[in-house]
């Protein structure tokens, strides 16, 4: 799959290095070709380049966005024509929102001329996309949104990265309950100091 990842920090680092070790396609949408954090992921697989963000995303079927949260509505007008193409939401609104939105979904939505946007890979720590396992378990993923297309390329996504499970969070009413629940990992890891080795995982009886 031809991916675009637009933000080059922790998040967008891990699934890159993971999703091209998975055998995909990743084109890196920067606005300093030269100067940009990330630089060494160009080193880790020849399956990883670097574009300015229009490139990016005019040469991929989907979209990661792994930018800070309050500027999500600022990435989304730079990504020019997605008609047709899939946005996954790797970012979280839980301290910084969008202005004017609940969430970085629906920020997204509001400027972009597509449908299909989903909310993932925001619910864990980059260490956990990295590597999702624990032994011989691998960490659930989760997801939600409105589009049935987007959920299901960030589910094969997300075990393409050697996640477990991936949960349906439910619609676009469910985003910023998805948000909230990285806020639980966040709380756990960072906050009360148990360290960012954890993981959620799904039990079914």
């Amino acid at each position: 799959m031809n991916i675009a990842i637009i933000g080059t920090g922790n998040v967008g680092g891990a699934l890159a290095r993971g999703l091209a070790q998975a055998g995909h396609r990743v084109r890196l949408g920067v606005r300093d070709l030269q100067q940009f954090k990330g630089k060494h992921l160009l080193d880790s697989s020849p399956d990883i380049s670097v574009h300015t963000v229009h490139d990016a995303v005019q040469a991929s079927d989907t979209i990661i966005l792994a930018a800070p949260a309050q500027v999500a509505h600022e990435v989304s007008q730079q990504l020019g024509d997605v008609s047709g193409k899939i946005i996954i939401d790797a970012m979280n609104g839980v301290f910084i929102r969008p202005e004017g939105f609940t969430n970085t979904t629906e920020a997204i939505l509001a400027n972009c001329n597509t449908t299909d946007v989903v909310k993932c890979f925001n619910s864990t720590g980059f260490e956990n996309m990295l590597d999702p396992h624990y032994g011989a378990t691998a960490a659930d993923m989760f997801v939600a949104g409105d589009s049935a297309r987007g959920k299901e390329t960030a589910a094969q996504l997300a075990r393409d990265l050697g996640f477990g499970e991936v949960w349906d969070f439910g619609g676009l009413d469910k985003v910023s309950l998805l948000e909230q629940f990285a806020l639980c990992w966040i709380n756990l890891a960072i906050m009360q100091k148990q360290g960012r080795g954890i993981a959620f995982k799904v039990l079914r009886r």
